[in-house]
């Protein structure tokens, strides 16, 4: 859904006429941005205002942009083993192989998030308001969009280290190590990439599998502001590789 733009640029609001008066009804807003706060109510703090303002970014930090595309390039193999294919097909997942992108247009990425609200969820543009649906993430990544929405369940130290043992071969000792080294409930990609590495030579593939794929989304879907870590509770969503 898209809403579109009066003609002095601003997007129209309808309200209730409860019979107070015109006046004591107009809000104040903001120069450049929107006339109804009642909205955006954290607009006063928005980097857009500043931007108005001639103040670059005021006292926000610039915008930094990292991406796993070319380290993604160097560990997704040209072919998987045969008895990983078909899991990894399976999972809906194999297009996020060769979908990221080696470089990354940081003025592009800015320029998006300084048009993006919490409050709306979605990009307010010259044009009017648009957001990503769904449909988008499935055109652009060639995922699958279909069954319940999944959210993850919190775990605790103890099951993170229990959930490696299990699901990646890893003996206790060495999954104790890794997690206090992570310090919180994550793992390492890295770490991630040299376990697929070493059950695929071993021909362990079902923990090869699990490794892979969740190194795969923790570089793609997944990836967050740590840029080499993954959340521990995302391997639950490889237990059962033929479910």
């Amino acid at each position: 859904m898209v809403r579109r733009r009066g003609a002095d640029g601003r997007i129209p609001v309808r309200t209730l006429d409860r019979g107070a008066s015109s006046s004591a009804a107009e809000p104040t807003g903001y120069p450049g941005g929107p006339y109804d706060t009642s909205l955006l109510v954290k607009y006063e703090h928005h980097v857009a205002r500043h931007l108005w303002f001639g103040e670059e970014r005021g006292p926000k930090k610039e915008l930094k942009v990292a991406g796993h595309g070319l380290k993604l390039t160097s560990r997704v193999p040209l072919a998987l083993p045969p008895q990983m294919e078909s899991w990894v097909s399976r999972s809906g997942l194999s297009s996020l192989q060769r979908t990221s992108l080696n470089k990354i247009d940081t003025n592009l990425v800015s320029a998006f998030v300084e048009r993006w609200h919490l409050e709306t969820s979605s990009f307010h543009m010259s044009f009017g308001e648009m957001s990503i649906t769904l449909d988008d993430v499935a055109c652009l990544l060639h995922l699958p969009i279909r069954g319940i929405f999944w959210s993850p369940q919190d775990v605790t130290e103890e099951v993170v280290v229990e959930l490696v043992v299990d699901y990646l071969g890893v003996s206790q000792g060495q999954a104790q190590s890794h997690v206090r080294s992570c310090r919180g409930l994550y793992y390492k990609l890295e770490w991630l990439y040299d376990l697929f590495v070493h059950h695929r030579a071993a021909s362990s593939w079902a923990y090869a599998t699990r490794a892979y794929l969740l190194m795969l989304v923790g570089s793609t879907i997944f990836a967050d502001k740590t840029f080499t870590l993954v959340e521990a509770r995302y391997l639950l969503l490889f237990t059962d590789l033929d479910g």
